[in-house]
């Protein structure tokens, strides 16, 4: 039986614009390590594999949400033209709940990320897309 949702994991290029990102979001740093070699070569798939694991953490959140950043040292990273493309295949955003959507937007313009789209009034919710890390899509929701 599943519980809650655990991590969500994106690959980047810029690490510290990654987290400086999900910083303003209220995530705050946990632990960064380097993998590399076996068993992580093995569990991903991915051959020689050495990249920076950063694991963020949205403090004082029942159940623990957290992000967690790789960026590669070896092999290089496969970009995706498509990334931001929303109706393509596969992953298409993560959402997060707020209780201000316009005080969020506030903030993340401030430190230079930009909404995609004016807030829009759906399904008991205002939401707004973001331009999160490496072009994924980070949504907000503020309920109401």
């Amino acid at each position: 039986m599943l519980r809650h949702f655990d991590h969500l994991t994106i690959v980047v290029r810029d690490l510290d614009r990654a987290k400086a990102f999900f910083a303003v979001l209220g995530f705050q740093e946990a632990m960064s390590v380097v993998i590399a070699g076996e068993p992580f070569s093995g569990y991903m798939g991915v051959p020689d594999i050495e990249a920076d694991h950063v694991t963020l953490v949205l403090e004082n959140v029942a159940p623990r949400t957290e992000i967690q950043l790789l960026r590669y040292r070896h092999p290089e990273p496969l970009p995706d033209p498509h990334i931001r493309d929303l109706n393509k295949l596969g992953m298409n955003h993560i959402c997060f709940a707020v209780d201000d959507v316009e005080a969020e937007v506030a903030k993340l313009r401030a430190h230079g990320f930009e909404p995609r789209n004016a807030i829009m009034d759906f399904h008991a919710r205002k939401l707004v897309f973001i331009d999160g890390p490496e072009g994924v899509t980070v949504e907000l929701a503020e309920w109401h």
